[in-house]
């Protein structure tokens, strides 16, 4: 969501200097998602929203605090609808404080960074790893030190580090976790 805001804005040649029409702009643009696509005032921006320019951008939308009430405002909306699993920096902490199971996916940043030079090439991107992980490091900083939804783990969430584990194996963890949780909430409902 964030970065569908951040792409909008970009194309509307705005910058960090105008957090107010940034605002403006995020609460007028029509977010929609279909499966794993993410469309923007009916465009298909799934894959505009993952370039090294747009990751550059985010700032532009989610170090603002009106752009970050509407976007949660949209998250909980979207919620209501149905059971539904969300990820991002501030989902178990803002958005969804009291969700019946949290967890906080990590990796290491040479990790984080290394899958990420691999997605980005596979895709045709120029860019080297070392770029990746500046880049990366420089948005984990900024993530966890901004003033609203900065970046941390809850304290009710299960940490799970995901160095060197397969994507299966990441899965099955999960559902581990998920299916646990649902034991423990269907025990204290009864």
């Amino acid at each position: 969501m964030y970065r569908a805001v951040a792409l909008a804005a970009l194309r509307s040649g705005l910058t960090a200097a105008d957090a107010e029409a940034i605002a403006l702009l995020a609460e007028s643009v029509q977010l929609d998602f279909h499966g794993n696509r993410v469309v923007l005032d009916g465009e298909d921006i799934t894959q505009a929203i993952r370039t090294p320019e747009v990751s550059g951008a985010v700032y532009l939308a989610a170090d603002n605090p009106r752009v970050r009430s509407r976007m949660v405002d949209l998250q909980r909306q979207f919620a209501a609808e149905a059971d539904t699993v969300t990820e991002g920096r501030d989902q178990a902490t803002v958005a969804f404080p009291h969700a019946e199971c949290k967890i906080f996916l990590t990796a290491s940043p040479e990790e984080r960074a290394r899958r990420r030079h691999q997605e980005l090439v596979a895709r045709g991107e120029r860019i080297t790893l070392e770029e990746v992980l500046a880049a990366q490091n420089e948005r984990d900083y900024r993530d966890s030190t901004r003033a609203v939804g900065r970046m941390e783990q809850a304290a009710d969430a299960v940490r799970v580090v995901t160095d060197g584990l397969t994507t299966q194996q990441v899965v099955d963890r999960l559902e581990e976790i998920v299916r646990q949780a649902m034991q423990v909430n269907s025990a204290s409902q009864h």
